[in-house]
C-alpha cells in the first residue's frame, strides 16, 4: 500500500463535509467506477498491513530459522575448510531437501487456506456510478460514499453526512460497552476520540440505524490501522496451540540435555573432537520434532480443505481442534433448529379476534421502514397486501436491541401516523391505551388481560410481536423519545416450523459427545415449547431477567444444568459463554446476528453463517456455507480427525525420537567409534520424515472421532517414556547381533544400524496410526 498524498483531511471531524469534498474531488453523488480504480493505484489497497510481496521467499527461509540447522550449516561450511568437501556436501544437500519439503508442504497449505478465505469476504454498500453496490473492503478509497445499516461493518474512517438513529459499536477504540450514537456535523478540533460523534472509524459496527458517509482514510492511515501498526495483535493460544509449545520445548530441553552430555562423553574418550561436534549436532537434528509445525500446519490445512467439501469454511485454522474438542454446542433456535422460513400465522386485535387493521399496520412498519431488513419483514409483506403509493415515509426510529421496536411514520389521509412493531413487552410498555371494538380505552383495564393471552399464544409456539400506533400532526416529525402514549392495536404470530431432520441430527450430537444449549432472545414461553417438541424430556430454562439476579458464582453452580437460555440480552449470552467455559468444556456458539458478536468471540469456537451479518462474520472461526447443524456435525467429526492424524505424528515424534536419544546416547559410551556418522543421522531424519508428512490425509479409526478429543500432556510423557525406552530394548538387540554375532566394523556397524533405523521408523508410523491390525 503506498501512503496519501497530503491532502488537507486532517482533524476532518473539525471539517465541514462542503470543505472535504472539495479536498478529495468528489460529490455527494459518489465516484464513478474509473475514479476508484484510479484512486486505489494512487491510494493502495485498503488494508491495515501490506501484503508481504516477498511472502514465498519469507515462507522458504523460514525453514532455516532452528538455531541448530543454522549451527549445522555453518559446521558444514567449517567441514569444507578442513577439507572435507563431500561431507560439507551431503550435509548441506540433506538439510536443502528437508528445509524444501517443509516448505513445500506449508506453501500449499497457506494457498488453501487463502482460497477458503474469499469464499467469506466481507462486502460494503458503496454508491458508484451514481448506483448502490457491493465490494469488497480491501477496494474502499477515500471519497467513496457508503451506505450503512444495522449489522454492518464500517469498512474506512468516515465523515457522516447523514444518518437515522445511528448506534455504533466502538469498543474497540473506546472500551465502552455500549453502542455509542452517531450524528452529523463538526466537532471540535481538540475532541478526543470518544467525542468524536460525527465520526465512523474502520472496525467498528452499526448496532442500529442507517447512515450515509463519506471516505476519508483508508488502511494503515485510518485510526485502527495505526492501532494494527503499533501493536503486535495475535490471537490468544487455543489449548492445541499451547500444548504445541509446551510438547516442543519438552523435547528441546530432554534433547539438549542429552546431546551436550553426549559430546561431553565423546570428548572424554579422545574421539575426533569436530566428528563429535558434527555427530552432536546431526543428533539434535534427528531427535527434535523438526517437522512439527510443518505436520501441524498440513493437518490443519488439509482439515480445512476436507471442512470446505462439507460446507464448513474455516477462517482461523488452530480453531479446527477446538471443534474437535468442543463438548458444549450454544445455539440460538431460529434457522438453526427451525427452517428459519418464519411464515405469518395471524394479526389479532386485543381481544385475540382476526383483524385487518392490524394486518395494514403491520404491513406499513414492515414494508416501508428502510433500516436492517429481516425474515419477520419479509414474511409480512409477503402475506399481507398493501399499497405504499397511499403513504408517504417522513420518519423512521431504527429497530436496537435496547428498545426492541421499530417506528415508521407516514402521512395518510388523516395526517400523521407512527405505527410501531416489536417485542410484546417493549411495545406494551410505551402504550397508555388500546383499541377494542368499543372504542379506544385505558390500558390500565386491559394489561393483566393482554399478557395472558400473549402467554397462551406463546405457549402454543408461536412467536408474537405487538402493534401500536400514534397521531401527529402533519408537519411533526417523530423521534425515539416519542414513542409514548401510544395506542396498543393487537398482536401478529408467526410460527417457524422445525427442520424435518433436527431431532435425528441431536440424537447423532449427543452421540458424539456433544450437548446443545438454547440461548435466545425469544421469550421463554416460545423457547420451552421448541426445546420440548426437539426432544429435551424436562426443560431447565433460565430468562435473562433471572440471570440478572445471579451472582457469577451462583451462575458456576447452575450454567450446566440449564438447557434453554431465553429472552437474553447480547451481554447476558457472553456471560453465559464465558460461564460455561470455567466450569471446564469447550464452548462452540453459533450465531449470524448483530446480537452474536461478543458471544463469538467469548466463545472457544465462534461459528457463524455465510448470510449472517458482516459483524459475526468477522467475530466468528468458522463460516457454514449452509445453516444446519448437519453440516456442523461433519465439520466436528473433520475436526476430531484433523486433531487425531496431528497426535498420531506427535505419538510417533516421542517414540522414535525419545528411543533413538537413548539408544544412540549409550552406544556412543561402549563403542570405540561413533555409532552413526552425522550425515546418516540427517538422511535418516529426512528419510522418516517424507512419509510422515502423508499423516494429514491418513484414515481415521472410528473410536478417535466417537468422542470431543482433548490435548494430554501427561499421557503424552507417558507414551514417550515407555515407548522410548521399549524402542531402545530393540536398537540394543540390533547392537548385540552387529557385534557379537556379525562381529561387524565400524563402516558395517554404521549401515546396519542406518538400514534398521530406517525401516523401524516406517513400522513405528504404521503402528502407531491405528490401534488396529496395521
Amino acid at each position: 500500500m503506498t501512503d496519501q498524498p497530503p491532502l488537507n483531511t486532517e482533524n476532518f471531524w473539525s471539517r465541514t463535509a462542503e470543505d472535504l469534498f472539495t479536498q478529495l474531488s468528489c460529490t455527494k453523488d459518489g465516484l464513478s467506477s474509473g475514479e476508484a480504480a484510479d484512486r486505489l493505484k494512487k491510494y493502495g489497497l485498503n488494508l491495515v498491513k501490506e501484503r508481504n510481496r516477498s511472502s514465498v521467499l519469507l515462507l522458504f527461509l523460514r525453514q532455516f530459522k532452528s538455531p541448530i540447522t543454522i549451527m549445522l550449516i555453518i559446521t558444514a561450511v567449517l567441514s569444507a575448510f578442513l577439507g572435507d568437501v563431500s561431507d560439507m556436501m551431503i550435509i548441506l544437500v540433506i538439510v536443502l531437501s528437508s528445509s524444501y519439503l517443509s516448505f513445500w508442504q506449508e506453501k500449499g497449505a497457506d494457498k488453501a487456506v487463502r482460497e477458503l478465505l474469499r469464499l467469506v469476504q466481507l462486502r460494503f454498500s458503496v454508491i458508484r456510478d451514481g448506483c448502490k453496490q457491493e465490494v469488497p473492503f480491501e477496494l474502499a478509497v477515500p471519497g467513496d460514499i457508503v451506505a450503512l445499516s444495522a449489522g454492518d461493518i464500517i469498512p474506512a474512517d468516515c465523515l457522516l453526512l447523514d444518518s437515522n438513529e445511528l448506534f455504533v459499536d466502538e469498543a474497540t477504540f473506546t472500551g465502552e460497552t455500549f453502542p455509542v450514537g452517531k450524528r452529523k456535523g463538526s466537532v471540535a478540533l481538540d475532541a478526543p476520540l470518544m467525542n468524536r460523534v460525527n465520526t465512523l472509524f474502520m472496525g467498528s459496527s452499526v448496532v442500529s440505524g442507517k447512515a450515509r458517509a463519506l471516505v476519508i482514510h483508508t488502511g494503515v492511515n485510518t485510526e485502527f490501522g495505526k492501532i494494527a501498526n503499533s501493536l503486535q495483535t495475535t490471537s490468544p493460544e487455543t489449548d492445541f496451540e499451547k500444548g504445541i509449545r509446551r510438547f516442543g520445548y519438552l523435547l528441546m530441553e530432554l534433547t539438549l540435555l542429552l546431546v551436550l552430555s553426549i559430546f561431553a562423553i565423546n570428548v572424554l574418550l579422545h574421539k575426533p573432537a569436530l566428528d563429535s561436534f558434527l555427530f552432536s549436532l546431526a543428533l539434535a537434528v534427528g531427535l527434535t520434532p523438526q517437522l512439527l509445525p510443518a505436520i501441524v500446519s498440513i493437518n490443519l490445512s488439509t482439515g480445512a480443505s476436507r471442512m470446505a467439501a462439507q460446507k464448513v469454511v474455516v477462517k482461523r485454522l488452530s480453531s479446527i481442534e477446538n471443534l474437535g474438542s468442543m463438548n458444549v454446542l450454544c445455539s440460538d433456535k431460529t434457522g438453526t433448529l427451525t427452517e428459519g422460513r418464519v411464515v405469518l400465522k395471524e394479526t389479532l386485535d386485543a381481544k385475540g379476534n382476526g383483524s385487518q387493521k392490524v394486518a395494514q399496520y403491520a404491513w406499513i412498519n414492515a414494508a416501508l421502514q428502510q433500516g436492517f431488513h429481516n425474515v419477520i419483514d419479509d414474511a409480512i409483506t409477503t402475506t399481507l397486501a398493501g399499497d405504499g403509493k397511499q403513504y408517504k415515509l417522513i420518519g423512521e426510529v431504527p429497530y436496537d436491541f435496547i428498545r426492541k421496536r421499530l417506528s415508521v411514520q407516514v402521512l395518510d389521509d388523516e395526517g400523521s401516523l407512527m405505527v410501531t412493531k416489536g417485542a410484546f413487552k417493549n411495545v406494551l410498555d410505551c402504550c397508555n391505551s388500546v383499541e377494542t371494538a368499543d372504542g379506544i380505552v385505558s390500558i390500565n383495564k386491559f394489561a393483566a388481560e393482554l399478557r395472558q393471552r400473549f402467554e397462551m399464544l406463546s405457549a402454543g409456539g408461536v412467536r408474537i410481536l405487538g402493534i401500536a400506533y400514534r397521531r401527529f400532526s402533519a408537519s411533526f416529525v417523530a423521534k425515539k423519545e416519542d414513542e409514548i402514549e401510544m395506542v396498543f392495536l393487537g398482536f401478529v404470530t408467526f410460527f417457524d416450523p422445525l427442520k424435518s431432520d433436527i431431532v435425528e441430527v441431536l440424537k447423532k450430537m449427543n452421540a458424539s459427545g456433544v450437548s446443545l444449549k438454547i440461548i435466545t432472545g425469544d421469550n421463554a414461553f416460545v423457547s420451552a415449547r421448541v426445546a420440548a417438541d426437539i426432544g429435551f424430556k424436562s426443560v431447565a430454562l433460565l430468562t435473562g431477567m433471572e440471570l440478572r439476579e445471579i451472582s457469577d458464582a451462583a451462575l458456576l453452580h447452575r450454567v450446566r444444568r440449564v438447557d434453554v437460555f431465553a429472552e437474553m440480552e447480547p451481554n447476558q449470552k457472553e456471560r453465559v459463554i464465558r460461564a460455561l467455559k470455567k466450569t471446564g468444556c469447550v464452548v462452540g456458539y453459533m450465531g449470524d446476528g448483530i446480537n452474536d458478536a461478543s458471544a463469538l468471540h467469548a466463545a472457544d469456537v465462534g461459528i457463524s453463517v455465510d448470510s449472517a451479518a458482516d459483524v459475526a462474520k468477522q467475530a466468528a472461526d468458522i463460516v457454514l456455507m449452509e445453516r444446519d447443524l448437519g453440516v456442523l456435525l461433519n465439520g466436528i467429526i473433520e475436526g476430531r480427525k484433523t486433531f487425531a492424524n496431528t497426535m498420531k505424528y506427535i505419538f510417533i515424534a516421542t517414540s522414535a525420537n525419545f528411543g533413538n536419544m537413548f539408544s544412540m546416547a549409550g552406544a556412543s559410551l561402549f563403542l570405540p567409534f561413533l555409532p552413526l556418522l552425522p550425515k546418516q543421522i540427517l538422511l535418516t531424519n529426512l528419510l522418516t520424515d517424507f512419509p510422515e508428512t502423508a499423516i494429514a490425509r491418513d484414515n481415521v479409526d472410528r473410536q478417535s472421532i466417537k468422542h470431543p478429543q482433548r490435548w494430554n500432556l501427561s499421557f503424552i510423557r507417558r507414551f514417550m517414556i515407555v515407548f522410548g525406552l521399549l524402542s531402545s530394548v530393540f536398537d540394543y538387540l540390533t547392537f548385540a547381533v552387529l557385534i557379537f554375532l556379525l562381529h561387524a566394523s565400524e563402516k558395517e556397524f554404521q549401515s546396519g544400524w542406518f538400514t534398521e533405523s530406517v525401516v523401524s521408523a516406517v513400522m513405528v508410523l504404521l503402528i502407531v496410526r491405528t490401534r488396529r491390525s496395521f
